[in-house]
């Protein structure tokens, strides 16, 4: 609030000045009897900018009650977007190659896309497997260190999308250094009692367009992406790196392999080939 605005009178410009002072004396002092000082009149002041906001704003709908040509700009300003509740977005109406119409309603809609993009997958087909490998145990240290734990929530990239904690990763890496405690006692625990979270299996599914399409009526103009938990990602990226670890150290893939694991370049590919 400006000292311009008409509302700005002289209670809200003394409480206003002296709440500025109050908090130059607690960041000079840092003591708590300063930070209590200053919470307390910061209350008082917004008690009295709400009192006045509220005063001016009963005084400017009595006018314009009374006055006959100011009611048309009481109407006016009521007819502004600003003022008006917002609309919910409309998703566009949806075609089938199968269906002739087009489908409007919300309920249709909710079906279609269902079929579409969430219908039931059958389980694969492994019967043609015959060769098997039984491995030995191999033992491996199950506590997780915080160096460990500082990198895995390094690695997630900081602009990603949150999910349904609604935890963005610039935030999570922001106040690292006072979580990464509680986040590893966290991991070692699900390590130690084998038992995943249900709130790491959370997922929420976007819907969007893909670009530069002239119509977007076809379902095959969207696709859809899986927004994961940040804390799953962690510790999947742990989870990973010490499998991989483990499958090189005791030889448990082929010479062949070459999807996800390191140090396997195209040139080694090519040789694989040629020999």
């Amino acid at each position: 609030m400006t000292r311009s605005m008409l509302i700005f009178n002289k209670s809200c410009f003394e409480v206003v000045t002296k709440s500025r002072w109050l908090r130059i004396i607690w960041k000079t002092q840092g003591t708590l009897e300063a930070w209590n000082e200053y919470l307390k009149h910061n209350d008082h002041k917004n008690k009295i900018i709400r009192q006045t906001k509220c005063a001016h704003f009963r005084s400017q709908m009595h006018e314009l009650s009374n006055a006959l040509k100011s009611i048309w700009c009481f109407a006016k300003w009521a007819r502004i977007e600003s003022q008006l509740f917002k609309k919910l977005s409309q998703f566009l109406s949806l075609k089938q190659d199968d269906i002739d119409h087009m489908i409007t309603t919300f309920e249709e809609k909710i079906v279609m896309l269902q079929e579409k993009f969430f219908s039931s997958f059958s389980q694969a087909d492994v019967n043609n497997i015959s060769d098997s490998f039984i491995f030995l145990t191999v033992s491996s240290n199950l506590r997780i260190s915080k160096n460990e734990m500082k990198c895995a929530i390094r690695q997630v990239k900081v602009n990603k999308a949150s999910d349904v904690s609604e935890i963005s990763n610039k935030a999570l890496q922001a106040d690292l250094t006072e979580l990464i405690s509680v986040l590893t006692s966290l991991f070692n625990a699900c390590m130690t009692h084998k038992y995943h979270l249900k709130q790491f299996k959370k997922t929420q599914t976007i819907m969007l367009c893909k670009l530069k399409k002239s119509n977007y009526i076809d379902l095959k103009t969207y696709r859809l992406i899986a927004l994961l938990d940040i804390m799953s990602k962690a510790l999947k990226s742990i989870m990973i790196k010490r499998l991989s670890d483990i499958t090189e150290t005791h030889h448990m893939l082929l010479n062949a392999q070459m999807r996800i694991r390191r140090k396997r370049f195209m040139i080694l590919m090519l040789n694989l080939l040629v020999d």
